[in-house]
């Protein structure tokens, strides 16, 4: 998880810029730059070092030939290829994965460029001889980008966290996922990730062999690394079946981690059945009440967010993460999010019919980089290391996205049935993980975590405050005092920044069922054996 800024205008004309660019220290600290190809544009980065670890991959990249620099934050899994590609016709002065984005723009421009990468990835390119800034982000939004235009001139920034921008710009907005910007202006669509052309015919046996084929290329493409690899073991069925298929490709011990409180914590049993079963080296790691209490703040400064759902379930993580810095040697970790927006949720059980549970997923896989894509790349990156994410493999999103949602809607009593039954017989995972019922990760790692929080704000926001929450906030106005506990926290570090968020995660309420006050699965009336 690296940290770039790129200014077409003098960014250092600002007395604060270099310590506000420092507050991305934490995504890159192995190395940082700060350079200015033409005296006045501004790139600076902030290197994690993971391919080629030497200094050779150090960025801004620069074309050896031309006066274009590259700044990449990301993970580019078709490298070797175009390293194969461009080998005879560019000269490369690293292995870095990100090194041959700049002979394929040589070669082919931005826009080509952005659908040519197979990858994870915000990137940033000056090109010196059209005098032209181009920016481009991964049609999921793992990466992190943002932009806005300088109080001073006016001019274009972008930076990998809006926190970089804030007293920079007078707007800052979230880059949109799937988009590059031109140089003149405009931001191109260049791949929508969730736009169905066609539904797949295939039949009910291929549809679960592509499943399982696409999902073993989506791990085992992003276990290659030049520094040690973890996994983030939940007990649960998504960061389970990563965890498995790693093992199953690897043919070695991994390295595992699962988090909950020390009293009721739900998850943890069902991750160590996972672990033993696999021959994991499993590490607990436990945290109390007060523990949850105390990194609220720090959560909300890393994410940048007042959403209740992303919040709660980013403590569990942050802190796991934390013990992953402190403890290990490991600088790149596996996730399991992106299956819920894909193959449903608790709550899409009460879908209607399929183009309603198509029209939600859609809406939920596109929302991704404000929610659970969010929370993952900042409690990730909050403590130093990378996220990897088997599930938002491009060529797997696409192709499950096709699926007709008739065949992903839970008619068998068993959400995520089709992924299941896709990973059924294979024996990568003990059967009573394969087919255990799904718990919110933020109910997960104990129910009495999220009592603590609701019990706090609670205690902490006043009647007379709730009363005036529509008026101060009436933009995402909070409607519990749990919520107006976090959105206060967020206007400290944020003010006015409220519309980087579109709205509270929270089921679609329009459904018979799902029109409930709090967003945990906890209060459906299916939660059934989730929370045990």
């Amino acid at each position: 998880m690296c940290g770039l800024f790129g200014s077409l205008g003098n960014a250092l004309k600002f007395p604060q810029f270099r310590d506000t660019f420092n507050e991305l220290t934490h995504r890159g600290p192995d190395d940082t730059r700060i350079i200015q190809p033409n005296g006045e544009v501004t790139l600076g980065f902030h290197r994690l070092a993971i391919m080629d670890t030497s200094h050779a991959g150090d960025q801004p990249f620069k074309d050896q030939e031309r006066a274009v620099w590259l700044l990449c934050n990301g993970e580019v899994y078709n490298y070797p290829a175009l390293y194969e590609q461009y080998k005879t016709t560019y000269t490369f002065q690293s292995h870095s994965d990100c090194e041959p984005i700049l002979p394929l723009y040589r070669q082919f421009g931005i826009a080509e460029t952005a659908r040519r990468l197979d990858a994870e990835f915000a990137l940033l390119i000056w090109d010196g001889e059209k005098q032209k800034m181009f920016a481009v982000r991964d049609p999921i939004g793992i990466r992190p980008l943002f932009y806005g235009h300088s109080k001073l001139d006016g001019k274009i920034m972008f930076a990998s966290e809006a926190k970089v921008l804030s007293e920079m710009c007078d707007e800052v907005t979230p880059f949109p996922p799937g988009h590059y910007y031109d140089g003149d202006g405009n931001f191109v669509s260049y791949r929508n990730i969730t736009e169905v052309k066609k539904f797949t015919t295939d039949s009910h046996e291929k549809v679960l062999t592509e499943i399982r084929d696409r999902l073993i290329e989506g791990v085992r493409k992003r276990l290659v690394a030049d520094v040690p690899v973890g996994y983030l073991l939940s007990g649960g069925l998504d960061s389970s079946l990563v965890c498995g298929i790693a093992a199953h490709v690897l043919k070695k011990p991994l390295v595992t981690f699962s988090v909950g409180l020390n009293k009721n914590p739900i998850d943890l049993p069902y991750a160590k059945k996972v672990a033993d079963f696999i021959k994991s080296d499993h590490h607990e790691v436990y945290f109390t009440e007060e523990d949850t209490l105390a990194v609220v703040r720090d959560v909300i400064w890393h994410l940048e967010t007042w959403d209740i759902t992303t919040i709660r379930a980013s403590i569990g993580m942050y802190l796991v993460c934390k013990y992953i810095h402190e403890k290990t040697k490991i600088k790149v970790v596996l996730t399991g999010e992106v299956s819920d927006e894909i193959f449903g949720y608790k709550y899409t059980d009460f879908a209607p019919n399929g183009p309603e549970f198509q029209k939600e997923s859609v809406k939920r896989v596109d929302e991704l980089y404000m929610y659970d894509v969010l929370r993952a790349d900042r409690c990730i990156s909050a403590h130093s290391l990378e996220a990897r994410v088997p599930f938002a493999d491009l060529d797997f999103v696409e192709y499950c996205m096709s699926i007709p949602a008739e065949m992903k809607m839970n008619t068998t009593g068993m959400g995520k049935y089709i992924l299941r039954k896709a990973f059924d017989g294979m024996n990568i995972l003990p059967d009573e993980i394969l087919w255990r019922e799904k718990a919110a990760f933020s109910d997960a790692v104990g129910h009495s975590m999220v009592d603590t929080l609701k019990a706090y704000g609670e205690n902490n926001i006043s009647d007379a405050e709730m009363a005036n929450a529509q008026n101060k906030y009436p933009h995402g106005t909070p409607f519990t005092k749990e919520s107006l506990w976090y959105r206060n926290v967020f206007e400290e570090f944020y003010p006015g920044r409220s519309g980087m968020i579109k709205d509270f995660w929270m089921p679609n309420k329009s459904w018979e069922g799902c029109n409930v006050n709090d967003p945990s699965a906890r209060v459906l009336s299916n939660y059934g054996k989730s929370g045990v």
